[in-house]
């Protein structure tokens, strides 16, 4: 008997209990890719930004997203502003913080100008957790932000390594948030809001991640979380209703610069399905860009709050 309690009291000290949370500190590394004197792809298109400052600026998001809803994860960029940070350096950060989670925002550039859509590269198809992310990254990419997924890749499509993703030491995912070459997509980029929705699916990708990865650990703050706050906008812009769901890549919507968000609505009406464009913070916002949308069609769009 006196073994068996020895026993039931070791096993205390060494497994998790039922009905409480198991603590675990996840690291993740934001690298916002180029930078100082490094400008990535460059842009042709008058008023809109080098990749640099559009990996900068995605990456702020993202990780603001991260403080913001999620708790027992640390943060930690390899570049918080437009610094020339070397890939070496940015694989030491990264391996230096012990990280559990290496992610390198990129935007993407190519000489056809009709290319567009995002991809995730992983170091190799075999790492699996490194694939897993990738796969969710590129998930949320489409059902969240609407973008066209070209898919997750490795050192065999791009016939050779990414220094980044071959030597950091922990689950690696450099994602591709668009091409800055076709004008529709850069425009979308070049958009506050285009940028907090990339930020934010990829804030989704890795949140699911790591639940999945840690399912005993509470990573979602109690008072965070819902979808029109990750997006930080109070006000948004209905297009239009419909009885049936209608895919948000439809070319009714082809004249639109911004991204349309379809939603279900909990109603008896036959027009369950309502369309929306915009994420302002204020109803000025909203107004000023209401006869843009007005003119690309859709007369009867007005602003809603969220």
């Amino acid at each position: 008997m006196i073994e068996r309690v020895f026993l039931i009291s070791l096993l205390s000290l060494v497994l998790p209990m039922p009905g409480f949370a198991q603590t675990k500190q996840v690291v993740v590394v934001i690298d916002a890719g180029h930078g100082g004197n490094d400008p990535g792809h460059e842009t042709q298109i008058d008023g809109h930004e080098d990749e640099k400052e559009l990996n900068l600026k995605i990456s702020n998001f993202l990780g603001g997203y991260i403080a913001q809803y999620l708790q027992n994860v640390t943060v930690v960029y390899t570049r918080k502003g437009d610094q020339s940070v070397s890939l070496d350096r940015r694989v030491e950060i990264a391996n230096g913080a012990n990280a559990d989670y290496f992610i390198s925002v990129h935007c993407n550039g190519f000489e056809r100008k009709s290319v567009h859509g995002t991809e995730s590269h992983v170091h190799s198809m075999s790492l699996e957790k490194s694939v897993s992310f990738a796969r969710e990254i590129e998930s949320q990419f489409s059902r969240r932000a609407g973008r066209k997924s070209r898919g997750v890749k490795d050192k065999s499509d791009l016939q050779h390594s990414l220094q980044v993703l071959k030597f950091t030491n922990m689950s690696s995912v450099l994602v591709e948030c668009g091409y800055i070459t076709n004008p529709r997509e850069a425009h979308f980029l070049n958009t506050t809001y285009g940028q907090e929705i990339i930020a934010s699916a990829i804030f989704r990708a890795f949140r699911s991640t790591i639940q999945k990865d840690y399912p005993g650990v509470e990573f979602v703050k109690s008072s965070g979380g819902s979808t029109t706050s990750e997006t930080g906008g109070v006000y948004a812009i209905q297009i239009m209703s419909s009885k049936t769901p209608i895919s948000t890549d439809d070319s009714s919507f082809k004249k639109l610069e911004d991204n349309v968000l379809r939603k279900e609505l909990n109603t008896t009406n036959a027009y369950r399905y309502i369309y929306t464009v915009g994420n302002y913070a204020s109803r000025g916002d909203a107004k000023r860009a209401l006869p843009d949308i007005q003119k690309a069609g859709f007369k009867d769009a007005f602003i809603i709050k969220r």
